[in-house]
């Protein structure tokens, strides 16, 4: 995308791989049909390759031809000395600022794939594939943890979006003043022990706690747990998990995963709570009400680490027990808002007020039928994540690593 818009030496050439991997680009010439990807001819792993280190090479040949341009736009940045509400370069103009931003942009986009192919190997592979690393034990576990506590925020004004001066999206901004009611919120992850509770009580059997939609669901796929859970009949009432770290007993002081918006919205309804709201879940997380501020995340500026949260730097490959990073909580006590798994809200994905799109055919392209979610996981780069950012699927989606957190009215 970079290198079609910005040099025009390169481009997509007529039968090459790139025309086949374009799935919905209208700008870049007719996609390919999704349903015909079966009877096309794969390419080889050489070929694969090769053409991995075609684009990479012309990427830094474009990097080097360029390099003038993006320090100088990469000087405008860092001597930006007030931030203006409309985000960093992302929203400037000018030809330097466009080229720096669209190869951000692209960086950052590639993080997104990053954490795609976790999914993919995940479905595909669980415990058959070879982990790139050996650090799959867990964190020790970070204090004494009650799974149903519940925190209170305070309601009244808050100003939504990103306020930082480093890389967001254009669905980030702009950053908007949004009013809220008193509410509750988790102070961690549902576990898989709560979500058991629910499954134990009828939970997939009961249409009273499921939208319309969600309950068809239920019946026509046979939903009776999260993806991936698998009882054992033989072992009583048992239920075990496929993934990274083998075919084991489900730990029940995980955060449950791999469940989709009308199976958290059910729970939620069954534990007589409800989904927070984006707005909702991102001032529980940024906003430090001693020091009245917004912070990036929820433990402040800095950036995230393996002591605060468990993104893919982590290396665990799973997520961990909750409680396990009492440096990463927010100033209101939630712990683990950011990595482990992606948590639900009951917002649809829209823009923002005076949202304006960043590129063509990205985001925005998507603004309806979805829900946002919050937060990263143990697949998500830790160079990509903030509290801000708005990650986005279908209400039935489950094969993300998705959990969530509940809310409670206080009026």
């Amino acid at each position: 995308v970079i290198m079609g818009k910005l040099d025009s030496e390169y481009g997509f050439k007529k039968d090459e791989i790139s025309e086949y991997l374009n799935s919905y680009y209208q700008q870049f010439g007719t996609p390919y049909d999704k349903g015909h990807r079966g009877m096309a001819s794969r390419p080889t792993t050489k070929q694969m390759l090769e053409y991995f280190d075609y684009v990479s090479a012309s990427v830094e040949r474009f990097i080097t031809q360029y390099r003038h341009v993006i320090d100088s736009a990469t000087s405008q940045n860092t001597d930006k000395n007030s931030h203006d509400n409309t985000g960093d370069i992302s929203q400037q103009h000018g030809p330097h600022t466009e080229m720096y931003r669209l190869l951000e942009m692209g960086i950052n986009h590639e993080c997104q794939h990053q954490e795609l192919l976790v999914y993919d190997l995940q479905h595909m592979l669980a415990e058959k594939y070879t982990l790139p690393c050996k650090n799959i034990l867990k964190p020790p576990l970070g204090e004494s943890v009650d799974i149903s506590e519940m925190v209170y925020v305070e309601g009244g004004l808050y100003d939504m979006g990103y306020n930082g001066d480093d890389f967001c999206y254009d669905i980030e901004l702009p950053e908007h003043t949004v009013f809220l009611n008193p509410y509750m919120i988790d102070k961690y992850p549902v576990t898989n022990g709560q979500y058991l509770s629910f499954i134990r009580d009828g939970g997939y059997k009961t249409y009273k706690y499921w939208l319309a939609d969600g309950w068809d669901l239920v019946q026509k796929n046979g939903w009776d747990a999260p993806m991936y859970w698998e009882k054992d009949t033989s072992d009583g009432d048992e239920w075990y998990i496929r993934d990274f770290t083998g075919h084991h007993a489900i730990n029940l002081q995980e955060p449950v995963s791999h469940v989709s918006f009308y199976e958290a919205s059910a729970y939620c309804k069954w534990a007589q709570k409800r989904l927070p709201t984006e707005s909702e879940w991102e001032k529980a997380a940024c906003w430090n009400h001693t020091l009245q501020k917004k912070q990036i995340f929820p433990w402040g500026d800095d950036a995230p680490t393996p002591q605060r949260c468990n993104l893919l730097e982590s290396d665990c490959w799973s997520c961990t027990d909750v409680g396990s990073y009492p440096l990463g909580a927010s100033t209101y006590g939630c712990h683990q808002m950011i990595g482990d798994v992606w948590e639900w809200t009951s917002s649809e994905f829209v823009g923002y007020p005076g949202f304006q799109s960043g590129f063509d055919e990205y985001n925005d392209k998507w603004f309806a039928n979805q829900k946002v979610l919050r937060g990263g996981s143990f697949g998500t780069p830790a160079e990509s994540i903030r509290a801000s950012y708005r990650n986005f699927f279908k209400l039935d989606e489950r094969w993300m690593i998705s959990g969530f957190r509940c809310a409670q009215d206080t009026v």
